[in-house]
């Protein structure tokens, strides 16, 4: 699910911003920035995502704001005196301004480098509650966009569930329909007299067994229930699940409709498949 989380707080004599966003996805992919002195916490930074995250196309900031005393990187000043010397000797020999050696000085190789400082342990423990705080502000953002994904899927459920229940109304009517069709369509194609009535009760009952949907509303009626279950439990993650439900939903629903043989059952059966569509898209977002 989306979010956006942030975090600042200063350690020792550095302060860190920490700021996470996360996008929908299937699986978790982190696209980590950090200070290079942080590089040897990458592995262990990847692993608190990951473990409070559960899945989603997360990107993380960490950065390393000015404080003064803090130093993201050092100068070797006897390295760039060394550089100095043949430098001004050239320029002088060249006729050329002086005034852009300095410039020309720090980006020569070793003369400025990323500090070889990392976190002392005490501070290590300090920027992981940055990083949490960070952490449980997105997923506050994610609660709240959970919320809006329950009331929706619970919707589409209902909506189904509505129409089932039509369905069920309307079967009665669906078998007297096919009796009475079949028995008129013999009475003009071969006489009343040319058919043995017992006999074609007997194959009328068969032939409507066969396409008997009660079955089928009764597991579509317990599959939704086992939904709503599922949706108000307390599993950490449930997105998997619910999806896995939703495919038993619609097997049902598809063989209401390969069943049906009625012009306002297929109705029903097309809106469920609707309904159904919309409840599988929401729940790719859930965990």
């Amino acid at each position: 699910m989306t979010g956006f989380g942030r975090a600042e707080q200063t350690v020792g004599d550095k302060t860190f911003q920490v700021d996470i966003k996360s996008l929908n996805g299937k699986q978790f992919e982190l696209l980590l920035k950090l200070p290079a002195f942080l590089k040897p916490l990458e592995f262990d930074i990847r692993n608190i995502l990951s473990k409070k995250l559960g899945r989603g196309s997360v990107d993380c900031t960490i950065s390393l704001k000015e404080t003064g005393s803090a130093k993201p990187v050092s100068i070797n000043t006897s390295l760039a005196r060394a550089y100095y010397k043949p430098l001004a000797e050239l320029s002088e020999a060249l006729n050329l301004d002086p005034s852009n050696i300095l410039s020309t000085l720090v980006k020569l190789p070793e003369v400025i480098t990323p500090t070889a400082d990392t976190l002392r342990d005490e501070e290590w423990k300090a920027f992981q509650k940055i990083l949490n705080a960070a952490i449980d502000d997105l997923n506050l953002h994610r609660v709240e966009e959970g919320k809006s994904l329950e009331e929706d899927l619970l919707l589409r459920i209902d909506n189904i569930l509505s129409q089932q229940e039509h369905i069920v109304k309307l079967e009665p009517l669906r078998q007297q329909k096919i009796r009475e069709g079949l028995t008129k369509l013999l009475d003009e194609k071969v006489g009343k007299e040319n058919f043995d009535s017992n006999r074609l009760e007997q194959e009328l009952i068969y032939y409507i067994e066969k396409i008997d949907i009660s079955e089928e509303q009764v597991r579509l009626e317990n599959h939704c229930d086992y939904f709503k279950v599922t949706m108000s439990g307390d599993e950490d993650s449930k997105g998997k699940k619910l999806s896995f439900i939703l495919q038993e939903i619609g097997r049902e629903i598809n063989t209401t409709g390969a069943k049906a043989y009625d012009a306002a059952i297929q109705k029903c059966v097309v809106v469920m498949k609707d309904e159904l569509e919309k409840a599988k898209e929401q729940i790719l977002n859930v965990l």
